[in-house]
């Protein structure tokens, strides 16, 4: 069995975890720092052009994002981290907000993140993965624009991530991944039926 991911559409945004749909379900959150490509990724995922926008602004996205695929399984787009121009109070918040969710959610199954693979895994995404063993959360990273390295360094950089990775987070994965030439969009789903319908098979 396996999700339609082209199903996706959006459905509202939250200032913070209160404001989101019922903690019922199961859904999968993506994060990463502003311009990894993360919008371009969930596209990508969805056979979708525009359900995440693709800003030329990195930081667009600063509330939480919640596109359903059913009535029961959602995607979560987090908001990009990272960028230096959002105002202070934006990233203090999301500083407090987004360890809160990640603990707190019961129906997240797990967390993709999208890390550009030519400044992977810079200190925001350590963050992020120190927030994600902390919860108790899997996790798999998606080491975006792999076209933009020739494979043979693709994947040097993805043997030298993925132990890092795991130090962090144990049990974190990483693929190589690209929106452009949507290398890796299967194996992304892979991993998305494997988390969102685990309870659905049990």
């Amino acid at each position: 069995m396996s999700l339609d991911y082209r199903q996706a559409a959006f459905s509202l945004s939250a200032p913070d975890r209160q404001q989101l749909p019922a903690d019922t379900g199961a859904e999968v959150a993506f994060a990463g720092r502003s311009n990894a490509g993360k919008s371009s990724a969930l596209n990508a995922i969805t056979d979708q052009k525009q359900l995440a926008r693709v800003s030329k602004t990195p930081g667009r996205t600063q509330q939480i994002n919640v596109f359903p695929l059913d009535a029961t399984h959602r995607l979560i787009d987090l908001p990009g981290y990272g960028y230096a121009k959002a105002p202070p109070a934006v990233r203090e918040h999301w500083q407090q907000a987004l360890p809160a969710y990640l603990e707190c959610r019961q129906s997240l199954r797990g967390l993709i993140l999208i890390s550009d693979i030519r400044h992977a895994l810079n200190p925001l995404d350590e963050q992020m993965l120190a927030w994600c063993e902390a919860a108790g959360l899997a996790v798999h990273i998606l080491l975006s624009k792999a076209d933009k390295l020739r494979r043979g360094p693709a994947g040097n950089t993805a043997a030298r991530i993925a132990p890092a990775a795991a130090r962090l987070c144990p049990g974190a994965t990483v693929q190589l991944f690209s929106a452009t030439t949507r290398q890796g969009v299967d194996e992304a789903r892979a991993r998305l039926d494997e988390w969102l319908l685990a309870d659905d098979r049990a």
